[in-house]
């Protein structure tokens, strides 16, 4: 499978999403350090989300008071953290010249026709988007690749969804929707479940966790795309940002999945020429 031209494989260097979501606070500024750090660190492409406020949220809920820097109720913080055309233009232009890809995830379908001016390489759907049917069937017919976040869900909810998408181009994301998730939540031991059980899809792993090294366990589970929130401060103001890697995590993230195939080896036990001089000083006895 491709996205762009970047390869989607099993037993190949994983596909890497560096998940940028609302973590610039509405700034293009802080959105382009974000992909400075992405670009640096070897990622693949950044990942951002793409709402019409007015559709995901009802009046009362983005009447509901809740101070944020943009204002005093939750309309103000959703509306300033929300980019639109002229940011996106930015954005597209400079992924371009920095050489990485670019997408988001839709929330409505109003969005995906956003989008869709920037011929995306591949749709995104979120985990809290994932049991909107008509979401799903909008985005599907768009013909595109389709990355699919399972947090907050069951094994016969994603049944359902996959039904309505198909295996072929879908990739199917492990995931916990918890801000940090604790490591008991991660529950990594379902991404092999899921390669074996979608075999005409692949399966990556989104996570949300603190420390940078369950997406290294993820992926010598078999995990061949691996999506993972950053920020340049993980204290800093906002709601992802805890849950997400600073730019030197992320580095030390890529560094390790780089070498993961290495790691990994051979699938047979013999003696490596390196351990001959060893074995000959060390070996008491071979009578076996």
């Amino acid at each position: 499978m491709k996205i762009s031209n970047k390869t989607i494989a099993y037993n190949y260097e994983p596909f890497i999403i560096a998940e940028i979501g609302i973590n610039h606070n509405g700034s293009v500024e802080i959105a382009k350090k974000l992909i400075d750090g992405a670009v640096s660190a070897g990622c693949d492409a950044v990942k951002f989300q793409k709402r019409t406020v007015e559709t995901v949220y009802t009046p009362e809920d983005l009447a509901r008071p809740r101070e944020n820097p943009f204002g005093p109720t939750n309309g103000d913080l959703k509306r300033g953290l929300e980019f639109g055309k002229k940011e996106y233009d930015e954005i597209d232009r400079y992924c371009k010249d920095k050489g990485i890809l670019w997408f988001a995830s839709a929330w409505d379908e109003a969005s995906v026709d956003f989008l869709e001016q920037y011929n995306p390489p591949v749709y995104k759907i979120a985990s809290a988007c994932n049991t909107d049917r008509g979401l799903l069937e909008y985005i599907k017919s768009k013909g595109r690749p389709v990355i699919l976040s399972t947090g907050m869900s069951s094994d016969e909810m994603i049944d359902k969804m996959v039904k309505i998408l198909g295996e072929k181009d879908l990739i199917i994301l492990h995931c916990t929707s918890t801000y940090p998730a604790a490591n008991a939540e991660l529950h990594l031991k379902n991404i092999p479940r899921l390669i074996k059980k979608y075999p005409l899809a692949f399966v990556g792993y989104s996570g949300h966790e603190v420390g940078a090294y369950p997406p290294l366990v993820a992926a010598a589970l078999g995990a061949c795309v691996i999506e993972r929130h950053i920020t340049l401060d993980r204290a800093g103001w906002g709601s992802d940002q805890a849950a997400s890697l600073e730019i030197s995590g992320l580095h030390r993230l890529t560094t390790e999945l780089a070498a993961l195939s290495s790691y990994m080896g051979e699938d047979k036990k013999y003696i490596l020429d390196s351990e001959r001089p060893i074995e000959a000083k060390l070996r008491r006895k071979n009578t076996i």
